[in-house]
């Protein structure tokens, strides 16, 4: 048979127990911080009212109602019917837009990191700082309708020839039943202001 060695246990020194528990906690306490520091912080969205059928993706173009605030609550932008392009708004917003669908209202959270990050926005009338750096922001969007841009580019091809058709520029009031100057057909969008055409 074998035989067992013995070993007598040292006492544990008087606080050395207090010590160690501190110690777990501190370690604890310092990893839960540096957790929370480097968590993903992204774009959250929140369903006021569903909407119906897809999303928009980054390269179509968006008809909203929006209100845009800072995280404090101060309005900073406000538009209605605005024509955006997807791919030339911040990538917090184009994110957001691409999970919502037509007809729905949907409150927007965006952290500073997909919004403008450490820069600054000014007012370019007034130079007023009206999104200070690092804002997160929050905005209130209602998404009326979206196409891509090969469908807005069908739709000004068709309102060019359909203005051809009616006589061109010049005559005043246009043919008998024709079109006002100005007006869309029905399902037809505004072309964004600046943007591209080919």
């Amino acid at each position: 048979m074998s035989e067992i060695t013995r070993v007598p246990l040292q006492p544990v020194a008087k606080g050395s127990l207090t010590k160690i528990w501190l110690g777990v906690i501190v370690a604890v306490l310092v990893g839960s911080g540096v957790a929370y520091a480097t968590r993903y912080k992204g774009v959250e969205i929140e369903t006021v009212k569903a909407g119906t059928g897809a999303s928009p993706t980054r390269s179509d173009v968006a008809l909203i109602n929006y209100v845009g605030r800072l995280a404090n609550g101060k309005e900073f932008d406000r538009g209605e019917r605005a024509v955006l392009p997807l791919e030339t708004v911040i990538p917090g917003f184009s994110e957001g837009l691409a999970k919502m669908q037509k007809g729905g209202k949907y409150t927007l959270e965006i952290p500073a990191e997909k919004a403008y990050g450490a820069e600054e926005k000014r007012n370019p009338q007034t130079g007023e700082v009206v999104i200070p750096a690092n804002s997160d922001l929050v905005f209130e969007i209602e998404l009326i309708d979206y196409k891509s841009s090969a469908e807005l580019e069908q739709q000004r091809m068709m309102l060019e020839q359909m203005q051809k058709m009616q006589g061109g520029a010049g005559a005043p009031g246009g043919a008998p039943g024709a079109m006002p100057q100005g007006a869309m057909p029905q399902g037809a969008m505004p072309m964004p202001q600046g943007a591209p055409q080919p």
